[in-house]
């Protein structure tokens, strides 16, 4: 028996994920390390410096199989951002995705824009 998760069945996944996780937050991080999926927090993240997301849902391969998740964050006091994750709620919260990238160098005032997917495939 062949099994296969529907194009309506990621488009109902999606619309369910978009309502649980109803305010989005994206943060970053200064430390090192890779991604895993047990990660529950974010490498050094910079508290206070998490900014609200504006979430949508959009069509990638298939109608509304992708929740994405658009945020600039602006640094407050310059640093060296080397991660980033998508959290439930501004402190604390659940983190969805994280993602880590080669090092950027920020000073005060400098702004990442993070665009973050969450695709059923």
């Amino acid at each position: 028996m062949a099994t296969v998760l529907t194009n309506t069945g990621k488009a109902q996944m999606i619309a369910a994920s978009n309502t649980l996780l109803a305010t989005p937050y994206v943060g970053w991080g200064t430390g090192a390390g890779t991604a895993a999926a047990t990660d529950t927090t974010l490498f050094t993240e910079v508290s206070a410096e998490r900014a609200a997301s504006t979430q949508s849902i959009v069509t990638t391969t298939v109608a509304n199989d992708t929740l994405r998740n658009i945020c600039t964050l602006t640094s407050v006091s310059g640093a060296t951002i080397t991660n980033g994750g998508l959290f439930s709620a501004s402190s604390s919260g659940n983190l969805w995705v994280k993602g880590d990238f080669t090092g950027v160098v920020l000073a005060a005032g400098d702004k990442i824009q993070f665009t973050i997917d969450i695709k059923q495939t």
